[in-house]
């Protein structure tokens, strides 16, 4: 007899995997779909995402966390303008005990691999099958999205991240840095291998002909422009790995969810992480937003009266209501931000540099900024 599902996600990536163990957690049967294993965990992954307090609860609650060695707690990030501009954030401040964990790609896709091989409420699939819901966890180029005519409403900021692994003659310092430079670019050192490491992930975003240039150049020359780059910062750096590259851009899906096209009635879809949207990774928010909404669509079914089903468009209506409203603050800072800082005129060049240095004075907005990127919530009043 064939197996019957509540739930297929379409998409086995660390956003499709952690939804499969949210909704196994709520007794729910659910079809993972992973195509011809597009998804198995690679050694040659250069990635690294900064994870905030939320996301680090919600794989703890699924027990996919990675150990230390491969989540590398941020204990301040510096933010350095073009002109002098510069911000710092601490965690000692937040009186919490990271700004953020710095998490390998890999490290992670085998802990929630080994997680979902061994609950026996998730199947993974080569196929889709079909469930009374369907949600899309494809990410920013999903074929599900474009073959139902979702419309994607892209805007292009004209550069190209470019992310690989450099080993440093310092030592990090648990310090996550980024530089805003005069032609736009920004670049991330993020810090990796534990509190006494000596390496880190790189994030580039410089405009789309510099980026050309950069893939193409010889390891040593790419690594001593990083240098310049990073004033230094690191001492001289060495080249670990291959470079990857991806086109920016600001995104949104104009619909979240809707009926399943040519399925039998009763059968309803819904967008998840970057299939629903993207931001610029300038403050390394993307996969937790990505978390922060299939932690909301499996709190939502969850909750759920026992007479509503899984597909119930209310239950999905109320998911794309509260996902937008939380995404669009980031979501429009980000951009605004990224814009500002992609012009080179001077007198705009003075003012974001004075702007930094007046937000580092703020006080109590800095703080207020930071817990929201840390995904912590206010401290409580006395």
């Amino acid at each position: 007899m064939a197996q019957s599902f509540d739930v297929c996600i379409r998409g086995a990536g660390i956003v499709g995997r952690t939804l499969a163990l949210l909704l196994a957690r709520e007794r729910l049967r659910v079809a993972l779909v992973d195509t011809e294993g597009a998804h198995a965990p690679s050694h040659s992954d250069v990635r690294a995402y900064a994870m905030n307090a939320a996301s680090r609860a919600v794989l703890e609650s699924v027990r996919s966390w990675p150990d230390p060695e491969h989540a590398t707690a941020v204990l301040q990030m510096q933010v350095h303008g073009d002109q002098g501009g510069a911000v710092t954030f601490d965690a000692g401040r937040q009186q919490a005990e990271a700004m953020a964990w710095i998490v390998d790609v890999p490290a992670l896709e085998r802990q929630l691999a080994d997680a979902t091989r061994f609950q026996p409420l998730v199947e993974v699939v080569k196929e889709p099958a079909a469930a009374p819901l369907t949600v899309v966890c494809e990410g920013r180029a999903s074929k599900s999205r474009a073959q139902w005519g979702v419309e994607f409403d892209v805007t292009p900021y004209g550069q190209t991240a470019i992310a690989t692994r450099l080993r440093c003659e310092r030592p990090h310092s648990q310090i996550a840095r980024q530089w805003f430079t005069a032609d736009g670019g920004i670049l991330a050192f993020l810090p990796l291998e534990g509190a006494q490491g000596n390496s880190v992930a790189v994030v580039w975003s410089i405009p789309h002909d510099q980026a050309r240039h950069w893939l193409q150049a010889d390891g040593a020359a790419f690594a001593l422009r990083l240098q310049e780059v990073s004033e230094d910062s690191l001492g001289s750096l060495e080249l670990t790995a291959p470079r990857a590259s991806w086109p920016l851009q600001h995104a949104q899906a104009r619909r979240w969810c809707g009926a399943m096209p040519g399925a039998a009635a009763g059968q309803q879809w819904v967008l998840a992480g970057d299939a629903a949207h993207t931001v610029h990774p300038l403050a390394g928010q993307g996969l937790n937003l990505g978390l922060g909404d299939v932690t909301a669509l499996a709190r939502i079914l969850g909750e759920r009266a026992s007479w509503r089903g899984v597909g119930d468009m209310r239950l999905l209506r109320q998911y794309e209501r509260e996902r937008k409203s939380a995404l669009l603050p980031l979501g429009t800072t980000m951009d605004a931000l990224q814009q500002l800082f992609a012009r080179h005129e001077s007198p705009l060049q003075a003012l974001r540099n004075w702007g930094m240095r007046g937000f580092e004075m703020s006080g109590p907005l800095k703080e207020w900024v930071a817990r929201q990127a840390m995904g912590m919530q206010p401290p409580a009043r006395r």
